[in-house]
């Protein structure tokens, strides 16, 4: 399809700059598969889903993943944004073009990294002096949230350490947030539990290829970055339980949709999963597993907004996003969301 198909006016005001307070205050559009949608709050969602029903929550926790360095005199920014072994990342680099395979880059006194090898759009591969929990520590210390570069141009604060992890962020990986998960309260979680909802947690690390701008015409040429997924057969279970009962399943974000799609075999059970995914869902993809999504108000033509168009349908979400600009709905990672029903295909 044509990016261009994918394309709306967003007016930059209308892009949260911090969440709501509390966190359950947040406004949701409901958008049924078919019939008028509904302005409610997030605080609606028990009402809106049945007993037996299972949530399924990604539960990655972001990383301090920016880290700002030198190579000699230059300055060189990193974003890391897939782990690929214990010590090494991949890292979209500023300037890259300072950069060639064998250079070290200091972060800090005694804190490095050799460049292993340059790939395209910005993208090298990253060799640091330590590894594992110690390597965790050193990011801990030096390194900055990655905030997405729509919000505050990408500059995080003291706030945002907190405001920008979900309440059941417990695997650390991601440098970018599951940001439906963050309208999550103990308080709504023990409203949902009340409700009969069951919920089940999957992992996938996010990765800073979800800010990337999609810049090709056709759908077809834009290349997703990977990202690491985990489905432990515990999940898995509770998933195909809770279906096989007669429950609904719904993905909390974007992120666990993509991995219970990358999971999910063609008759819909969902496989335990450990390995790297670039799936690219477009208008078209027929959903193997999930019956509804809560998520939040994606920009224009970017590779989210094109996978809600795919599981609600173009010109329904085209008409639901009208909506949500008119009523004064909040866009992107800190803003309101909606719960999608899937349109039967």
């Amino acid at each position: 399809m044509r990016v261009d198909d994918f394309d709306f006016d967003l007016p930059r005001e209308m892009i949260a700059e911090r969440p709501a307070t509390p966190r359950d205050a947040s406004r949701l559009l409901h958008v049924p598969a078919s019939g008028g949608l509904a302005d409610l709050g997030v605080r609606d969602l028990p009402a809106l889903l049945a007993p037996g029903d299972i949530l399924v929550f990604n539960d990655t926790r972001v990383i301090p993943a920016r880290l700002a360095g030198r190579r000699g005199l230059a300055g060189i920014e990193v974003t890391l944004h897939q782990r690929t072994g214990l010590a090494r990342w991949k890292a979209f680099a500023r300037p890259a073009k300072k950069l060639k395979p064998g250079d070290r880059v200091d972060f800090a006194e005694g804190f490095s990294a050799q460049v292993a090898e340059k790939g395209e759009m910005g993208e090298v591969i990253l060799d640091f002096d330590r590894a594992g929990e110690d390597l965790m520590l050193a990011l801990e210390a030096f390194g900055k949230l990655p905030l997405p570069p729509y919000i505050r141009q990408g500059e995080a604060d003291e706030r945002d350490t907190g405001d920008y992890q979900t309440v059941f962020a417990r695997e650390k990986g991601a440098v970018a947030a599951p940001t439906a998960g963050l309208h999550f309260t103990p308080d709504l979680l023990a409203a949902l539990e009340a409700r009969g909802v069951k919920r089940a947690t999957i992992t996938l690390h996010v990765g800073a290829g979800t800010f990337l701008p999609v810049k090709v015409d056709d759908t077809d040429d834009h290349r997703m970055h990977q990202e690491i997924g985990v489905v432990t057969p515990e999940a898995a279970a509770a998933v195909n339980a809770a279906r096989a009962a007669g429950g609904r399943v719904v993905a909390v974000g974007t992120t666990s949709l993509r991995l219970l799609e990358s999971a999910a075999d063609p008759l819909g059970t969902l496989q335990p999963f450990d390995d790297a995914t670039d799936i690219f869902i477009t208008p078209g993809h027929s959903f193997r597993l999930a019956d509804m999504l809560l998520t939040n108000f994606h920009l224009p033509r970017s590779t989210l907004f094109m996978l809600v168009s795919a599981f609600s349908g173009l010109e329904r979400m085209r008409a639901a996003y009208e909506h949500a600009k008119a009523a004064g709905y909040r866009f992107y990672s800190y803003g309101d969301c909606c719960l999608l029903e899937r349109t039967p295909t």
